[in-house]
């Protein structure tokens, strides 16, 4: 049986200094993710092909700003300088974004959509070895499942439509999926984000990190196949 991971009340006693940097961190990248997510949905909601799809996508913007605004208070409560945590993730998010700017309307929405599923799936896994403070702030800037099944209807109602789609945008998703993960693993290990999960090995002697990067494909593919692409 695996056993459980203790998870601090607060900062853990024994360090809180290295747990505190830990978590302005993780806030930090977080917070600029939601900033990040807040542009690129306002734009594009401004080249939304229909009327409803503008209000839902703008809708979908400004929760992610209410998102920033929350891990902003946070930060703020922990005597922490907001822009300071979020700058040093500037650099490498705004060039992940760089490297997977949308064609089109449509590739913005399968962007949309699977980065959300899967930024939401890795900081939950992280969540769940950490003070129950910063799970709730987690669990409260997760984009709700209804909000998730809108852009899924609104991509098979695409793929209805213009059957063509298809084979771009699964394609789109693999490549996405493929950043995603590279992007997470790499800012994980230099800002010490998977730093816990290493030390948690299971009876088996699996690794948890590669366990959960295993979980995080596995969970995009079967949200492709929800959608009718091959992942």
């Amino acid at each position: 049986m695996q056993s459980t991971p203790s998870v601090p009340d607060e900062f853990p006693s024994s360090d809180p200094g290295s747990y505190r940097s830990f978590i302005l961190d993780l806030l930090g990248i977080m917070a600029y993710g939601e900033l990040s997510a807040f542009e690129r949905l306002s734009s594009d909601a401004r080249f939304s092909p229909e009327l409803n799809d503008r209000v839902v996508l703008g809708g979908r913007a400004a929760a992610e700003y209410a998102h920033y605004e929350l891990i902003a208070a946070r930060l703020e409560a922990m005597d922490a300088d907001v822009a300071g945590t979020m700058r040093p993730f500037m650099a490498a998010v705004d060039a992940f974004h760089d490297r997977t700017r949308p064609a089109d309307w449509y590739e913005s929405i399968m962007k949309a959509y699977v980065l959300d599923a899967i930024s939401g799936d890795f900081y939950r896994a992280l969540a769940r070895h950490l003070d129950p403070r910063t799970q709730q702030i987690v669990a409260e800037v997760q984009v709700t499942e209804e909000q998730s099944d809108v852009l899924m209807s609104r991509l098979r109602t695409a793929l209805v439509d213009n059957p063509r789609l298809a084979s771009r945008l699964a394609l789109w998703g693999r490549r996405l999926v493929g950043e995603a993960l590279t992007q997470a693993q790499r800012l994980g290990i230099e800002r010490s984000f998977l730093e816990g999960l290493v030390s948690l090995h299971d009876e088996s002697g699996a690794d948890p990190v590669a366990k959960l990067f295993s979980d995080l494909t596995r969970e995009h593919s079967r949200r492709m196949n929800l959608l009718g692409l091959t992942a």
